[in-house]
């Protein structure tokens, strides 16, 4: 092949090249006006704003809030998502510190427009508690319809026309196996032993009064049952600790709790200082929303839990609020971390507010086994008083008697069951009227 022809046969190839990217830039030019007239379609006429629904703008202004690197938030019941700059830094307050080095910096508060258009329905649907008064009622009914609670089976025992040794020995196994302990059973049994030789009464009437009056001493009706923040003279805000181990039902009493302020006409603000249990923030947090009770807590699991306590009373005196409730967690695995965290917690807190209470967490139907959680906690925080959950199993209800003269100070609240309000203050007639089978 000539040079002549090697020059032709390159002119032609250049020439096919520039044909098909001239083509290729056509189809392409074409495409970018066909979209351009369909996003001017799209358009609102005269608004040179895209078609977003409310809604949508809503949800992408919330997820680019929620997308901020390191960013702790807090949630209100309210729907108000509240930032901490200090989180936000990867920093906590320091605990220990001065009240003016271990404040929290200020906290920006900001809110999707969805909140905004939700709050209104979200308030009409907050829940109405029952009120406290008839609460113990239900208790009463309830235990006098459970199954075999000891009371009956003493009054069994002790309406026998003769009562022998064994028998006695009955009386004192039925006391031990509702767990009201040792030292309160051989007591019990002394003073009914001593009732029948000096009355001689078989009158059942007579006998089931007699064995209600004694429990009713050994439950000590003269216990000062009465939470400190519903006395008048309570700070404001009252600060309630809540302890007790994991599975007991702590954070959902804590949120029952607040229902039963809530129910009395005090406002409320929740803790989340339970930050090793998965989803104990959530589930405090649904709690709050319910009745309108604002949650302080951190999105991060494994979060100091007493920089949560101090932003919580941080925000329960900006507030004002009657009553702060800090959930805390309950691991009994490592005893000396536990004390030192709940006293950490405490510490933290009392750089704001005084803590007037500390409510200890029983499970009824652990028996003994709670005794021993009760030590624990009362050593590494004091106790105030104690709560009771799961108390409609009533062959447990010695716990009652035991726990208090185990710790010394009184139980304030029994819960009844798994409702929402199935959480009352303890009347000691009420219960043992319940656990006689008294209507």
């Amino acid at each position: 092949m000539t040079t002549q022809q090697i020059l032709i046969l390159i002119a032609v190839l250049i020439v096919l090249v520039l044909a098909v990217v001239g083509i290729l830039v056509a189809i392409r030019k074409r495409r970018s006006q066909g979209d351009s007239e369909r996003s001017g379609r799209a358009e609102e006429p005269g608004d040179g704003r895209s078609s977003l629904s409310p809604k949508s703008a809503a949800s992408a202004a919330k997820s680019q809030a929620e997308s901020q690197p390191g960013a702790s938030r807090k949630f209100s019941s309210d729907g108000q998502a509240i930032h901490s700059a200090s989180s936000a830094s990867g920093a906590s307050p320091n605990p220990d510190a001065s009240t003016g080095s271990g404040a929290v910096d200020s906290k920006a508060s900001i809110q999707s427009s969805s909140a905004d258009q939700e709050a209104p329905s979200a308030q009409e649907e907050l829940a109405h508690p029952e009120a406290s008064a008839s609460r113990m009622t239900r208790l009463k009914a309830r235990l006098a319809k459970s199954p075999n609670p000891f009371g009956k089976a003493l009054f069994a025992i002790l309406t026998k026309d003769h009562l022998s040794e064994s028998d006695w020995e009955d009386v004192e196994d039925t006391l031990l196996m509702a767990d009201v302990g040792t030292e309160a059973s051989e007591q019990l049994v002394k003073q009914l032993r001593d009732d029948a030789r000096i009355t001689g009464q078989k009158d059942p009437a007579a006998v089931r009064r007699g064995l209600r009056q004694r429990l009713i001493d050994l439950v000590d009706p003269n216990m000062d049952r009465t939470l400190v923040a519903a006395r008048p003279q309570a700070n404001r805000p009252s600060v309630i600790i809540m302890v007790g181990v994991n599975g007991t039902g702590k954070t959902t009493t804590a949120g029952k709790l607040a229902r039963l302020f809530v129910a009395d006409g005090k406002s409320v603000v929740m803790g989340a200082a339970d930050t090793f249990r998965a989803a104990a923030a959530d589930q405090l947090e649904t709690w709050g929303g319910k009745v309108g009770v604002p949650v302080v807590r951190s999105d991060r699991d494994g979060a100091d839990p007493a920089s949560v306590a101090f932003e919580a009373a941080e925000r329960a005196k900006n507030d004002q609020a009657d009553v702060l409730i800090v959930d805390t967690a309950g691991r009994l695995q490592n005893k000396a971390n536990l004390m030192d965290q709940l006293g950490k917690i405490r510490r933290v807190i009392e750089k704001n507010l005084p803590v007037d209470e500390v409510l200890l967490v029983l499970d009824a139907t652990t028996g003994q086994n709670g005794m021993i959680q009760a030590q624990v906690f009362a050593q590494a925080i004091g106790v105030t008083g104690i709560v009771l959950t799961k108390l409609d199993g009533s062959a447990k209800g010695g716990i009652v008697i035991s726990v208090q003269r185990e710790l010394g100070v009184p139980v304030k609240l029994v819960g009844l069951g798994e409702g929402p309000d199935d959480l009352a203050v303890f009347d000691p007639e009420s219960f043992v009227d319940g656990i006689l089978g008294d209507e």
